[in-house]
């Protein structure tokens, strides 16, 4: 049976249609947000969604990436070492191109020799562990924040100069992140002549750290420093009220997290860290600020602004070089950007060649303020 001469006009329009429509479908950027979905830390992985969710709003408004539409997708690899492959493969098999994580230093670690050996460009927000880039010749890995090298010598500082203290204990998770940077701060406070009394690791995911409360009581120690993140620092600070131990207690930017608050209690109070300094506060970037308040968002916690410089940075580069991994890579190391963080730029590792880290006091009531 033939079909009219109207027909077969319609029915070509109706291909036509469906071939544009299916050319706009996939006339998307796909970038991943390799975050911790499950797990204890999913607050950070939460900080690092709502930096880019603003960045890709915000570019999708303007039109997108050279007209084509931004697309992300969330990726769980729970800041798990072992995950972190399995994330980076499935990233790779779903032809992704560009990652804004992973979150945690160790799941980066892993999984960074699969993103680099495929292609994939990697801006992590909130890895700090020198050994994801050194000495590794990696092209595709990068990240928007500073090392632990950098965070840990600023630790050390303020320790040395502020609080003074007489014997110190350090302690860490025993994992690459928390080990890390303890051992930096640790090295610095011994040249400094610091009495580092006990250096030790404790498991992270325990329940009880008694016993290693009553060894900090034993050594006498007045000062303590805890690599690691915010569930075993908040055990240790509610302990160690509970024990009698009235010591200042310090960690990285791993233990900035409101999530603290409800396990530590009232022993909260006075916490130090260090975090990316508060770039919120900047008026540079009340337009970058008002677009998290209206989304009722935090623009002001430990990686929010790090993840949106981290989507912009790729944005920028697809739109200066095209949506190609390799020339988005090179133009990267040879750029430098303007972002909420200020002008950034790389080293050949892919780390930034400055980052300002602060010192904080966190408050029982969630809140910081930068310490005097």
């Amino acid at each position: 049976m033939s079909i009219p001469f109207r027909m077969h006009t319609v029915v070509a329009a109706l291909g036509l249609a469906s071939a544009a429509l299916l050319s706009t479908a996939h006339a998307q950027v796909k970038i991943a947000m390799v975050v911790p979905a499950t797990g204890p830390v999913t607050q950070y992985g939460d900080m690092v969604k709502e930096g880019v969710n603003t960045a890709v709003e915000q570019a999708n408004a303007a039109g997108g990436i050279n007209g084509k539409k931004i697309e992300l997708v969330v990726v769980d690899d729970a800041c798990e070492p072992k995950q972190g492959p399995v994330a980076a493969n499935r990233v790779v098999n779903d032809k992704i191109h560009y990652v804004v994580g992973p979150v945690c230093s160790g799941a980066a670690i892993a999984a960074a020799p699969i993103y680099n050996n495929e292609g994939v460009v990697v801006v992590t927000p909130s890895a700090t562990s020198p050994a994801l880039t050194e000495g590794k010749n990696y092209h595709f890995i990068f990240r928007t924040i500073g090392r632990d090298d950098q965070q840990g010598p600023a630790a050390a500082k303020f320790i040395i100069e502020k609080v003074k203290p007489k014997k110190v204990a350090v302690l860490h998770d025993k994992q690459s992140y928390g080990q890390g940077i303890a051992a930096s701060v640790r090295d610095d406070l011994k040249k400094a002549g610091i009495n580092v009394a006990l250096f030790e690791g404790i498991n992270a995911g325990d329940s009880d750290y008694s016993a290693v409360i009553t060894k900090l009581k034993s050594a006498g120690v007045d000062f303590v420093y805890y690599g690691g993140y915010h569930p075993e620092m908040g055990l240790l600070l509610r302990q160690a009220g509970e024990q009698g131990l009235k010591v200042k207690m310090m960690g990285p930017e791993g233990v900035g997290n409101p999530e603290v608050n409800a396990i530590a209690g009232p022993a909260v109070e006075g916490m130090l860290l260090t975090l990316p300094a508060d770039f919120s506060t900047n008026p540079k970037n009340a337009a970058i600020v008002k677009a998290f308040k209206d989304k009722k968002r935090d623009a002001g916690g430990a990686f929010q602004m790090t993840a949106y410089a981290a989507a912009q940075v790729i944005i920028d580069s697809i739109k200066a070089v095209g949506d190609n991994p390799t020339k988005v890579a090179d133009h990267m190391h040879k750029t430098t950007f303007e972002t909420p963080l200020g002008a950034i730029g790389w080293n050949k590792n892919g780390d930034l060649k400055s980052f300002d880290f602060q010192i904080f006091e966190w408050h029982k009531d969630g809140s910081k303020s930068v310490a005097k």
